[in-house]
């Protein structure tokens, strides 16, 4: 028992007690444990105990049956819940995904050696203090992720703990042990078993961590080959340019490690030159083109996404941002407004991100000249804000009711006009006035007569 001062939330203390005065265990377990050790706040606080599910139910006013099959049981409090799990063995995985059965055991030792990592096999009460049967805590103190007991079983039995192992040791900064990685490198293939959602999850945790950079482990260990096989290949595409010094898989890491720890943001760089390979054409110099690479980085980007089940929303976006991310002009006010409308004024600020962090993951060849230019164009979208320029329909002076009053009916018409108005208004703003957009309209119309 180690001397640890670990302070419990009142609740979950609460729980602890009235389990303990009816004559069981129980602890505050996993995750939460490790990230109080660690000086973090936890998400959440898990409760394992040697109560019966039924026993919980009967102890607690408010309960959710969430998991009764696995033992776990959810008590609500006011507006907080806490997952109260008795303690298991689990029986065999099959499908490197579910155990075919689980067993409730009386020692809390049982219940921690089914865990993962020991890093998540630690418990903790106020009497009895910490727990900690596998080195969990000796393990924090080297920064090591570890398999608790034997790393070919506890990674058989949910695949997914081949792709968690790195997940957490991006998150935490931490080394995985070598023999944990021996058994990731021959049972990655079992990645292929697992849902796209969970992956998903998990990558996703992986690249918003604060170090994104961990992904190119993950390739070392055979997990992209299953799960993102399209970045395998990108590791091993040259870029054979003056503008380059990494393969194109080392650039999107760099690029990556460059941009804010948002999930649009890093799933864009991700993704932003996935097509890359495909486009690669050498010249007799031995000079390296990728012509047309955004669009096919678009299409496959739209493929991975979906294949990964991410959210519509997400998806949209970062098709956005990469179409349009290798998009080059002046640094004058008029190609800033076009620049605008054409990628959405509320995702023009993530455009400018991007673009930046796609210069820093190259070669030093113009890159000093290229940020420069990046900051008069953020300059420049800043004063079209505070002058309020128009760039939308939304912001032009007339609607397709004022069009409409001159003669015209509704129909496709309408909406190309308007478009030659906003065209206009986005060359000279100060033409964005109701009754001069409708004369303009007026010489059209009587042109096309």
């Amino acid at each position: 028992m180690y001397e640890i001062n670990i302070e419990l939330p009142e609740h979950v203390d609460n729980i602890i007690k009235i389990l303990e005065d009816n004559g069981y265990e129980a602890y505050a377990v996993g995750g939460c444990i490790r990230d109080v050790i660690l000086g973090r706040t936890p998400n959440d606080w898990d409760i394992t105990t040697s109560a019966l599910p039924k026993d919980v139910k009967r102890l607690f006013k408010r309960t959710v049956d969430t998991g009764i099959e696995h033992g776990t049981v959810t008590v609500l409090i006011n507006d907080k819940s806490y997952e109260v799990t008795t303690y298991r063995t689990d029986g065999e995985y099959k499908d490197s995904r579910h155990p075919e059965n689980v067993e409730f055991v009386k020692e809390l030792k049982e219940d921690l050696l089914r865990r993962d990592f020991t890093i998540n096999a630690m418990a903790f009460n106020y009497e009895k203090g910490l727990q900690d049967p596998f080195g969990g805590y000796e393990d924090l103190k080297k920064k090591v992720i570890r398999c608790v007991g034997n790393p070919m079983e506890r990674l058989s039995e949910d695949a997914l703990r081949i792709l968690r192992a790195v997940r957490f040791s991006a998150q935490l900064s931490f080394e995985i042990d070598e023999e944990t990685e021996n058994a990731i490198r021959i049972l990655a293939p079992n990645l292929s078993k697992i849902s796209a959602e969970r992956i998903c999850t998990e990558l996703i945790k992986l690249i918003v961590s604060d170090h994104p950079e961990y992904l190119k482990k993950a390739y070392e260990l055979g997990i992209t080959k299953v799960i993102l096989p399209e970045l395998d290949i990108a590791f091993k595409t040259p870029q054979n340019n003056k503008y380059h010094i990494y393969s194109v898989g080392d650039h999107i890491i760099k690029t990556v490690q460059s941009i804010k720890a948002d999930k649009v943001l890093r799933l864009t760089m991700l993704l932003h030159d996935i097509g890359k390979p495909e486009s690669r054409k050498t010249d007799s110099d031995g000079v390296d083109h990728f012509k047309g690479h955004a669009e096919i980085s678009v299409e496959m980007a739209d493929a991975i996404l979906k294949r990964l089940k991410m959210d519509n929303d997400t998806i949209r976006k970062v098709k956005i941002l990469i179409k349009y991310h290798d998009l080059r002009f002046p640094a004058e006010i008029k190609n800033v407004r076009r620049a605008m409308n054409k990628i959405g004024t509320e995702m023009f600020p993530d455009f400018i991100k991007v673009q930046t962090a796609d210069t820093l993951g190259k070669g030093d060849y113009g890159k000093e000249k290229m940020l420069e230019h990046l900051e008069r164009i953020k300059e420049l979208y800043g004063d079209v804000l505070k002058e309020n320029q128009c760039v939308t329909l939304k912001q032009l002076a007339i609607t397709g009711k004022d069009v409409m009053s001159l003669g015209l009916k509704p129909g496709p018409a309408v909406g190309e006009l308007l478009n030659e108005a906003l065209n206009l208004v986005i060359d000279d703003p100060e033409k964005n006035e109701k009754q001069y957009l409708l004369n303009y309209i007026l010489r059209i119309i009587h042109k096309k007569v």
